[in-house]
């Protein structure tokens, strides 16, 4: 490749050094060829970059046209690829990788919840890249802790959901194991909170670098007591945003944590995302306990309605001070 670059450019006057830097140009060429692509748009590009360099503009091209004739005329190559245009709805695309549609999808259910969102994790690859995510959006009321382990980090966000907020914590799978005691306390307290595991391969620690979908029956029975739980996975790496989004709605509709699965080739792939205008997303309605209602004379934190959800009592709400009562010749202890 160097050598037909050399070629290309025996006549110009550039150094061996600059010639050699246009060897990309070469298997560029070469690229468009084999999947049968019109060069123009890269011409346009160089000519805009180079339009005051002529000697380097030229050259690019020249090697550009050289790449492509190569695999004109050389008989090694016999098969050509031709990529017809994607089929998707019209509309504005972005590019987007896995874990930013996840963090954008929790910043969009907090929004339509109207609740603050509280990311309580410790660092873990590849689940990462969602803290720093959602660290830059501290204006649409955003908190991030970096906790010190891993059950800090969950333990914090089931704290936080106590106190009323939308509720995240993320991991991979030996995070997941790590955080299996504070789960099952999030079951027993029917609180809503969302639990992200961004799988890799390997049992113990693990492969960091390595992808596997291998946590499935750790998410349905890695907790002790049978302690069931719901289960969203994301397919693609933009429908991460609609993962997160259902997993929020279901979290906090049915009073419960829920566990979002995803794995290291969707976060960090990446693919074109029609992203939706925040009109088009439903709502999450979320009602708090205010106080006691008309014939209430106590609080039954576990009282349910006809969903089987509890009511969610934020702590300090007066009128729901706990007390010692007496409820269907049981003792319970109410909040």
């Amino acid at each position: 490749m160097t050598k037909l670059t050399r070629e290309a450019l025996k006549e110009t006057t550039l150094g061996m050094k600059e010639k050699d830097r246009a060897k990309n140009m070469f298997v560029l060429g070469f690229i468009y060829w084999l999947y049968n692509r019109d060069m123009e748009s890269t011409e346009n590009f160089l000519r805009d970059k180079f339009g005051k360099k002529p000697e380097i503009l030229e050259s690019n091209l020249k090697v550009l046209h050289a790449g492509y004739n190569f695999g004109d005329t050389v008989e090694a190559f016999t098969t050509r690829y031709k990529v017809e245009k994607a089929r998707m709805e019209a509309g504005t695309y972005r590019s987007i990788t896995g874990n930013t549609a996840l963090a954008y999808g929790l910043i969009a259910a907090g929004q339509k919840s109207k609740l603050p969102l509280f990311l309580g994790t410790y660092p873990i690859t590849p689940a990462s890249d969602i803290l720093h995510e959602l660290s830059r959006f501290k204006n649409f009321g955003v908190r991030t802790f970096q906790a010190e382990d891993e059950i800090a980090g969950i333990s914090s966000a089931i704290g936080a959901s106590y106190g009323g907020h939308l509720a995240i914590t993320t991991t991979s799978g030996p995070g997941m194991a790590l955080k299996g005691e504070a789960m099952g306390l999030a079951v027993m307290l029917e609180i809503p909170l969302v639990i992200v595991d961004i799988q890799r391969g390997g049992p113990s620690t693990g492969l960091p670098t390595k992808t596997e979908q291998s946590d499935l029956l750790q998410a349905y029975y890695g907790r002790n007591g049978e302690c069931p739980m719901p289960i969203v996975s994301a397919s693609t790496p933009s429908d991460c945003f609609e993962a997160a989004f259902e997993a929020t709605r279901i979290s906090l509709q049915h009073m419960t944590p829920v566990i979002l699965l995803s794995d290291g080739y969707i976060a960090n792939g990446a693919e074109p995302w029609r992203f939706p205008k925040s009109a088009d997303l439903p709502e999450i309605p979320v009602t708090f306990k205010r106080g006691l209602e008309e014939g209430e004379e106590h609080f039954y934190p576990y009282e349910r309605d006809e969903k089987l959800v509890r009511p969610w009592a934020v702590p300090g709400t007066p009128g729901l001070e706990t007390a010692l009562v007496a409820w269907k010749n049981r003792i319970l202890l109410v909040m």
